[in-house]
């Protein structure tokens, strides 16, 4: 009996061991067969924890919309953790420097010069298919701020365009209707005379008060078939025949008084004198839209900018970039496949009252300015590659856009000709792509 019993013992014992193992087996993993995780993943389905440091700025309301969108991909991805890192813009470039040179970059950032980080961008394309179908979704006029060497450095989030403003009660006043579709657009001259129009029956001190800036001014160079440097990178074109009559028009607009010369030629503030309603039109960026929300003193809107050779905007916005060797390459691509995807990043632009990049996006319903924001995207639509072929060069253009601002500043004055500027700005631009590679 005693043998039995002993047997008997030892057989429950060794049941009650393979029981403690088989519970106890993989908890290290926290993947064992049968287990689920968060998410409610069994087995090998189960995915390592992992957090992406996401380095941020914020122009306005649109981290308050970022932070909410990571909050829901981490419910909807438990294993991953978003660590959103925010910095002053004017920061962004020193922090990701630092980082980078310290071997611990970040997972991703929201950028805006692309081509200050081409070289440690992780490269997209193995994660989002091929450069020719993720580019397709996106308007063209941007594909160089973000594909180099046909691989994919960061995703579009948010696009911004020049276009025109106009104080709506004026140009009634006088009469003058605004172009309301893209099939009657002004051309420059019908622009211009609009304009001395609203001037002399409307009351307008100023026609136009334009953005003392390289960036603004150069959407009248595309529009007049010019750019600032050749399709292929190699020389500068900004002194073509085509560049010198869009700078000859900008001196004449303020030679007849259209543009007043308290802007380039002083330091009056366009955003203030629009304001004052005693202005035609302001040629600024969209984001200008938000900013002037709060007008009550008259009635202004958005029409479409005039041409002379082409239709031509200027594309910039913001994009997000992963880095290469941050460990957390996977994540961090299919969480930019989330961002990037058209739902959620036509709720990011709606919500924060920016354009989307998406061609599927170009209408979208937002709280205020719908139209508007519709007229902006249009230009954006109809915007030559040469525009982001030039701007997307931010190793090229520091060197010479603060020149270029004075060389135009030097022909509205008189002091040089628009031949004798462009030419100037153009030996600068030559020197700078000479460098590159030294």
């Amino acid at each position: 009996m005693k043998r039995v019993k002993s047997t008997m013992l030892l057989s429950l014992a060794a049941v009650l061991t393979l029981g403690t193992a088989a519970c106890s087996s993989g908890n290290s993993g926290g993947s064992q067969a049968g287990a689920k995780d968060a998410a409610g993943n069994t087995g090998s389905e189960a995915k390592k924890e992992v957090t992406l440091d996401y380095v941020w700025f914020t122009d306005g309301i649109e981290g308050e919309v970022m932070k909410a969108i990571t909050a829901d991909y981490q419910k909807e991805n438990p294993h991953v953790k978003i660590n959103l890192i925010e910095v002053p813009f004017k920061d962004l470039g020193t922090k990701l420097k630092t980082m980078i040179s310290g071997g611990k970059p970040p997972a991703l950032t929201r950028i805006t010069d692309t081509g200050l980080f081409a070289n440690q961008a992780l490269d997209l394309t193995p994660y989002v298919g091929s450069a020719d179908s993720f580019t397709s979704q996106y308007i063209d006029s941007i594909k160089p701020y973000y594909v180099v060497d046909n691989k994919i450095i960061a995703a579009p989030m948010d696009v911004t365009a020049n276009g025109i403003i106009y104080n709506k009660t004026l140009f009634d006043k006088a009469g003058v209707k605004v172009p309301t579709s893209k099939d009657n657009i002004w051309t420059w001259d019908e622009f211009n005379a609009s304009l001395k129009q609203v001037m002399e029956k409307g009351g307008a001190k100023s026609g136009l008060v334009w953005d003392f800036t390289p960036h603004r001014w150069s959407t009248m160079l595309y529009q007049f078939g010019g750019s600032m440097i050749s399709a292929d990178g190699k020389k500068a074109a900004i002194n073509s025949p085509e560049g010198v009559q869009a700078l000859e028009y900008f001196v004449k607009l303020h030679k007849d008084g259209i543009i007043p010369p308290s802007v380039w030629l002083g330091s009056e503030n366009p955003n203030n004198l629009f304001r004052s309603g005693t202005v035609a039109v302001h040629w600024a960026g969209n984001w200008m839209l938000s900013n002037y929300k709060d007008i009550d003193t008259f009635e202004w809107g958005v029409t479409y900018m005039p041409k002379q050779k082409i239709r031509s905007s200027v594309p910039g916005g913001k994009y997000v970039m992963a880095f290469k060797g941050s460990g957390v390459e996977k994540e961090t691509a299919e969480f930019i496949k989330y961002l990037s995807s058209k739902e959620v990043n036509a709720r990011f632009n709606k919500e924060s009252l920016f354009i989307s990049p998406r061609k599927d996006n170009a209408k979208l319903e937002y709280a205020f300015g719908k139209e508007m924001f519709e007229v902006f995207a249009d230009e954006l639509a109809n915007t030559t590659p040469l525009a982001a072929n030039d701007w997307s060069r931010q190793d090229i253009v520091p060197k010479f856009s603060t020149d270029l601002r004075s060389h135009i500043v030097e022909a509205i004055s008189g002091k040089a000709t628009a031949q004798d500027a462009l030419d100037k700005t153009a030996k600068l631009i030559d020197k700078a792509i000479g460098e590159q590679g030294k």
